[in-house]
């Protein structure tokens, strides 16, 4: 069996997980080969060698990019010189756009095959990137059922290998089982979300916290759960939680459950938005940057909604609560409409029944495997 080289790029934790998936399934089809990375935990986990943690590149927001600048020019330049010295039999990038682009066209300019692995949103803002795209990927496989047709229309080779959090999500429970496993009763279930990096986490838990606050003047009896992101400091989520007095019960390693267990979320948009429409729970999506990066979005972003699933379906069936609407009376009016009127929370779970098929089988990482090393 030939040993087979692959570098993989993931620079965040959805990144990760779908990475370090992938990766299990190229060792499956290939045990002699060998994965460096950029990644976490999971990757890790997999077996890649990470040659530099994700999350110090962890980003929200443009302008943060300035703060972290030296933290990714060092990685920029420690990756490109491992390209250089190792060259790889493929090189795999996944999201991230900015830098991963950046990485792509250095592997391309060294003559290495590239694969991307998980579109960059590129047709929501920036369309005209796709030229670049263009230019350096050998082969793309997407994971959102519009992709591949908007693609291939300008020239690539691409696939639609459906949606890797399909797999992730088929094992998880029926919503009793999961609240049984958390110690839950059959009291009111809100589950916050507030997002997988440490700058989103500083942004937004203190919101969703005051909310939560508030949201217990309501409704006393509530259980407030706070899905914690894998990669997340504990100890450092559980310093956070002591500066209110709010009584917010974190759940590390078992978000999938949480979010099952609740009755409605509030989520961060990202792809946390997904995970929980395809687990079936309710949601109110809120987000918030500077006025200037806010500025910037109006301008280039060419998709309607901010939230996945809305996306994909194509109309708002998620509340989305954007900039002066992300505050805290807003999300508890939210809540409380999908906890007192039950035809809006069915409204959104028949949503959810046909946004679960439009996303494709489960087997996307196996597909993608396929993919990647038919180049090799």
């Amino acid at each position: 069996m030939r040993r087979l080289k692959i570098f993989v790029s993931a620079g965040e934790a959805s990144g990760d997980l779908h990475g370090s998936r992938l990766v299990e399934e190229i060792f499956r089809r290939n045990p002699a080969t060998r994965v460096d990375a950029m990644g976490g935990a999971r990757l890790r986990a997999a077996g890649a060698n990470i040659l530099v943690d994700y999350q110090d590149l962890a980003l929200i927001g443009v302008v943060q990019v300035f703060a972290k600048s030296r933290a990714i020019y060092g990685a920029w330049n420690r990756l490109r010189r491992h390209l250089e010295a190792h060259r790889p039999d493929l090189v795999v990038l996944i999201d991230f756009p900015d830098f991963n682009f950046l990485l792509g066209r250095a592997a391309h300019a060294l003559g290495l095959k590239v694969f991307y692995y998980i579109s960059p949103q590129v047709w929501a803002w920036r369309p005209g990137r796709v030229r670049s795209l263009r230019r350096f990927v050998d082969a793309m496989a997407v994971i959102l059922p519009f992709e591949e047709a908007f693609y291939r229309q300008r020239g690539m080779s691409v696939a639609f290998v459906g949606h890797p959090l399909v797999d992730e999500i088929h094992s998880v429970e029926d919503k009793e089982t999961c609240r049984r496993a958390l110690g839950l009763g059959s009291e009111t279930v809100i589950c916050l979300l507030p997002g997988s990096r440490t700058g989103e986490i500083r942004t937004f838990l203190p919101l969703l916290m005051e909310s939560a606050a508030r949201l217990k003047t309501v409704c006393p009896s509530a259980e407030i759960l706070l899905g914690v992101a894998p990669g997340l400091d504990p100890d450092w989520i559980a310093s956070l939680v002591r500066r209110t007095s709010v009584p917010v019960r974190p759940i590390h390693g078992d978000t999938y459950r949480a979010i099952r267990a609740a009755d409605v979320a509030v989520a961060v948009s990202g792809t946390v938005t997904l995970e929980s429409a395809l687990l079936g729970t309710p949601a109110v999506v809120v987000y918030k940057v500077s006025a200037l990066e806010y500025h910037l979005a109006r301008k280039l972003i060419r998709v309607p909604y901010i939230a996945l699933p809305n996306v994909i379906l194509g109309r708002r069936v998620l509340p989305e609560l954007i900039q002066d609407e992300a505050r805290p009376e807003r999300i508890v009016e939210e809540v409380l409409h999908l906890i007192r009127n039950s035809e809006r929370a069915i409204e959104q779970r028949r949503w959810f029944e046909r946004l679960t098929r439009m996303l494709g089988e489960p087997g996307a990482a196996a597909r993608a495997a396929t993919m990647a090393l038919d180049l090799c």
